[in-house]
């Protein structure tokens, strides 16, 4: 059999071919990938005493992390109530901030500041409507010691005089229940010392209003009813509520306060539930606010901060029903201050948004 073999080996002039195997080879594993940690000091910002010295911290950690980290080794500073910063003179550093893209190598210090005891802005938002509502009740119903004696629990003779406590009344219910239902809040919290300058503000302008326009001695617009009316309209168009929707369905709330038209405190009404719903909950991502079916929504495509617009044509309505002085105080103060808020707003629009509606103002259309 050997030479037969070799005879055909010879014969072909190669060797017979091997079978090989259908088998692929085996990949190699891959080399899990090196993660490179980070070193985390945190430093006293007015001291500048070291705190605490986090090491493994992993790249992809955020700011609110590193917070929970050095809250776990100081329980009094709880995530609110700190403030980290990679400069001492540069900007706090928001919590879903990644520790892997700021602008630090493998080691990186943060300067911590303490902001103090804080209070969710819902709680703020509350304190600051129900103290008002309660404040003017007190004058409506002339208690003790705030007016001359004979005066005490009686009722004006003036029908305006009832219409305002209904409006103002109205106003800060209605406040409450979009705290309560509608606002979604991106800020957590905000320092507690600060709930005594915002209450105090509100509280003492609602105080002096009502203690002019429950006086015994108040007297009525000198254009009479067609002025109380007029700015009677005006208010309650801005405030009225018809409806709004909270989670998943909707919930029609109906307020008819008033056989009148109600268009600023509806149209304010309606601006919030799209400022609601164009954020989900919890989410912090921002969003061109667009006008929907609803024609009070409309304004958007005019204005940046329509909430803010028709917050004040409610309070001109106020100022011209009651036509008191502190109500007009009043009136210009929060004119000037949500300006400012509605500007700050419509310039941040545009820095984020390179397609935001250029047609629209900040708070007035075509004006401001």
């Amino acid at each position: 059999m050997d030479v037969l073999a070799l005879e055909a080996k010879n014969v072909n002039g190669a060797e017979p071919e091997k079978k090989t195997s259908s088998r692929p080879r085996p990949k190699p594993p891959k080399k899990a990938k090196r993660i490179v940690y980070f070193e985390v000091e945190i430093v006293d910002l007015k001291t500048k005493e070291k705190l605490l010295l986090l090491d493994k911290v992993e790249p992809t950690s955020t700011v609110l992390d590193i917070k929970a980290l050095f809250h776990k080794s100081y329980p009094k500073w709880y995530p609110a109530r700190q403030s980290l910063r990679l400069d001492p003179k540069a900007k706090c550093l928001r919590d879903e901030e990644v520790l892997q893209t700021l602008p630090v190598g493998t080691t990186a210090s943060f300067y911590f500041s303490d902001l103090g005891p804080q209070l969710t802005w819902g709680t703020v938002f509350l304190a600051e409507c129900v103290g008002p509502l309660l404040l003017y009740l007190l004058f409506y119903f002339r208690l003790p010691f705030i007016y001359a004696p004979k005066y005490d629990f009686t009722t004006s003779k003036h029908w305006v005089v009832h219409l305002a406590c209904m409006c103002h009344s109205f106003h800060y219910i209605k406040r409450i229940l979009e705290t309560l239902f509608v606002h979604r809040i991106s800020h957590g919290t905000m320092p507690l010392r600060n709930i005594f300058k915002n209450c105090g503000y509100y509280w003492c302008t609602a105080a002096w209003m009502a203690y002019y326009i429950n006086h015994p001695l108040y007297t009525t617009p000198i254009y009479g009813q067609q002025q109380i009316n007029t700015g009677l309209y005006l208010f309650l168009v801005s405030q009225v509520v018809f409806g709004f929707q909270a989670g998943a369905g909707v919930i029609p709330v109906c307020f008819f306060v008033f056989f009148s038209p109600q268009f600023c405190q509806v149209g304010n009404f309606s601006i919030h539930v799209v400022l609601r719903n164009i954020k989900s909950q919890g989410s912090k991502v921002k969003k061109i606010p667009y006008p929907t079916k609803n024609p009070f929504t409309w304004i958007f495509w005019l204005v940046s901060c329509p909430n803010y617009t028709y917050e004040v044509g409610s309070w001109v309505g106020f100022t011209v029903m009651t036509q008191c002085v502190p109500v007009a105080f009043f009136t210009i103060v929060a004119f000037i201050q949500m300006t400012v808020w509605a500007r700050g707003k419509h310039r941040s629009y545009l820095k984020e948004f390179k397609d935001y509606p250029t047609l629209r103002s900040s708070i007035l259309p075509f004006v401001l």
